[in-house]
């Protein structure tokens, strides 16, 4: 192998993962897989796409190395190979989100019929637990709450907050947080609190976003401190 052909030798097995989040759907299914383990049917019906269709797309990501199988009895459940592919999806949006206009302005749009949307960050928000300022929601499923969460924070899924809202305390700020900055759980977490009454603001930060800024993180179903 001459020089030529080891530098395009590389470059072609670096362009796989290329390939492989080349497919908006795709992406999605990373970011869900980045909550937790998930099989093909729960990551069907949390990315709308078919059953059949799905597993096409994980075969890709399979093939590239980004997620890994598990089959127990008549499923399959994908998880994310390694820690730097949540890292790498990590810096691709922040990428993204620097160079391309275009995300802002669908941010801007998605957001302008919805006043009051405030956010705080993860330094302010780390503050206020301390100083038990504030309450903290994890308004996603259950199962993504036991595989990592913010410490001190409440498992309240979004299907199950207005049943529980009487559990709330009404003397304190309240932060609602789900998977990112595009996840609508704590979105609609917070106009359904601010609705009733409560004094509410979203976290745009996701655990790994948490966890990779050097953040400690809480497992299974403890909230932790």
């Amino acid at each position: 192998m001459n020089d030529r052909q080891f530098k395009s030798a590389i470059f072609e097995h670096l362009s796989r993962i290329g390939k492989a989040v080349s497919s908006p759907k795709r992406l999605e299914l990373l970011d869900v897989l980045a909550q937790g383990p998930r099989t093909v049917e729960v990551l069907a019906d949390e990315t709308a796409l078919t059953v059949a269709n799905t597993s096409r797309h994980l075969r890709a990501l399979h093939a590239a190395r980004l997620v890994d199988t598990e089959k127990r009895g008549l499923f399959v459940t994908y998880r994310i190979s390694d820690e730097k592919v949540n890292v790498f999806l990590r810096n691709m949006r922040l990428l993204a989100e620097n160079r391309l206009s275009d995300i802002e302005r669908v941010t801007k749009e998605f957001f302008s019929n919805r006043p009051g949307m405030d956010k705080v960050g993860s330094e302010i928000l780390l503050q206020r637990v301390r100083d038990g300022l504030v309450t903290v929601l994890d308004v996603r499923p259950a199962e993504e709450f036991r595989a990592g969460h913010i410490p001190g924070a409440v498992s309240v899924p979004l299907t199950e907050l207005r049943k529980r809202l009487k559990t709330l305390p009404r003397n304190q700020e309240i932060v609602a947080y789900c998977r990112g900055p595009y996840c609508v759980l704590a979105i609609k977490a917070v106009e359904l609190l601010r609705k009733e009454g409560y004094r509410a603001l979203r976290l745009e930060s996701s655990v790994l976003d948490w966890r990779i800024r050097g953040f400690k993180v809480a497992y299974g179903d403890e909230e932790g401190e």
